[in-house]
């Protein structure tokens, strides 16, 4: 397909953020970021749009569709759960997909006691109390846990330990959820439908810790692993998802799942699944243009730590790499992969081979021995197998104690599938 245009909104966000980490680097989609404030999003966005107005003002959805038509926008990716909620109310309007669920999922996601509502008597929800009564009722019925109804993140969330401290809290959160505390340990479980209500992938990890209400540290959760995939399915058969979503749990005083809150978006941390194969904001855009999703995932060990960045432990080792050149280590403005090229050097450092496997055109593009020698990279590559647009790269792989990186997911599948070999994107790089 030609290659699309996506507006991420709020560009700043840590949903945008992980956005530009999952599909810069796509043959696909060209991203524009825009913001209402000056923030982060400007120092990662090649293409900035600041100046649009809050999506309080009655000015947002005008301003967001002059960027439309000024920028030939195909798609917007909200990137905040309250703009989704605006923008697909608003999609016929502003002339371009948004990328969400429909308006009632949005709505459904965007308020907790309306989630709870939904799914009443389809998966364990918490308890809900009334405050005028715990504000009479004995030590007893504490602790309870308040939350906005309206909200993620940290801000306004707290343990209630008794009368006096439930008193001071509605004071400054006067419409708070007040449930049941959960004392277990908290998930998230990443989740993808298909835009025909087929859940294809659901995972759940660990927030192992939790700083501002993202999860910092976090890893799959391998025990009882078909407990979450089962919780996820009864919500997938009762609300109706598009794309990435996710849900998050915490055990309750017997040790059974209980909801939290879900979200018609993916998670911040869900990159930890990125690092195994699952690109939850690439595939939301295929999905969303009409183009068929597959899952391939990596099954090594992964654990992420975040620090104003992302950092990845890999239960993985291997003597190889074999890589791509055109779209992978050549970028299509003729720029080298700074990225790729620094994951390569070290490779050079620990001692590892590599090996390019390229069917680059040398009469559309210049012939490859040129541009290596321009780019300054030759000395990089143990070995260098020139293919033919008739060879297969599947017929070279020589060694099995190996990784292979290539941006064709045809070319990743069929080698998985026959060597069991570890295989990465573009987007994936960064967790070798």
């Amino acid at each position: 397909m030609a290659k699309k245009n996506i507006l991420v909104f709020p560009c700043g966000s840590e949903i945008a953020l992980e956005v530009y980490r999952a599909v810069n680097n796509s043959t696909h989609f060209n991203l524009i970021g825009a913001s209402s404030v000056n923030d982060h999003g400007k120092f990662v966005f090649e293409n900035y749009v600041d100046g649009i107005p809050f999506i309080t003002s009655p000015d947002f959805i005008a301003s967001i569709r002059k960027t439309v038509k000024g920028y030939s926008i195909d798609a917007i990716y909200p990137a905040m759960d309250a703009v989704i909620e605006i923008l697909k109310k608003n999609e016929a309007e502003l002339g371009c997909k948004v990328i969400a669920p429909d308006v009632e999922t949005t709505q459904i996601c965007l308020s907790k006691s309306r989630t709870y509502k939904a799914l009443d008597g389809i998966v364990k929800i918490p308890q809900v109390f009334a405050a005028d009564e715990l504000l009479q009722a004995d030590e007893s019925a504490f602790p309870v846990f308040a939350k906005p109804d309206i909200g993620y993140g940290s801000r306004g969330a707290k343990k209630i330990s008794n009368a006096e401290d439930l008193k001071a809290h509605l004071e400054q959160f006067p419409s708070c959820i007040l449930s049941e505390f959960l004392p277990g340990k908290e998930y998230t479980v990443d989740c993808f439908t298909s835009s025909n209500g087929e859940m294809i992938f659901a995972a759940a990890r660990e927030r192992s810790r939790i700083m501002n209400g993202i999860s910092v540290n976090t890893k799959p959760v391998t025990e009882n692993a078909d407990e979450f995939v089962e919780f996820a399915k009864k919500i997938n058969s009762a609300i109706k998802f598009n794309g990435a979503w996710f849900y998050q749990v915490k055990r309750d005083t017997h040790g059974e799942l209980t909801l939290m809150e879900i979200a018609s978006r993916f998670g911040g941390s869900s990159s930890l699944f990125r690092a195994q194969g699952i690109n939850f904001a690439l595939m939301s855009l295929f999905n969303a243009f009409g183009i068929p999703v597959s899952i391939l995932r990596n099954t090594y060990d992964v654990e992420m730590d975040r620090a104003l960045d992302n950092k990845y432990k890999l239960g993985l080792k291997y003597s190889e790499v074999f890589v791509d050149f055109d779209d992978c280590i050549y970028l299509e403005k003729q720029f080298v992969n700074d990225a790729l090229m620094a994951y390569l050097y070290r490779c050079v450092n620990k001692g590892i081979k590599i090996t390019m496997l390229s069917r680059h055109d040398d009469v559309k593009l210049g012939k490859l021995d040129d541009l290596l020698d321009k780019l300054r990279i030759r000395q990089v590559f143990d070995r260098i197998i020139h293919l033919d647009p008739s060879q297969k790269k599947i017929d070279y792989i020589d060694n099995t104690d190996s990784i292979f990186i290539d941006d064709s997911f045809a070319e990743r599948k069929a080698i998985a599938d026959k060597f069991h070999i570890p295989v990465f994107s573009l987007d994936m790089v960064e967790a070798l």
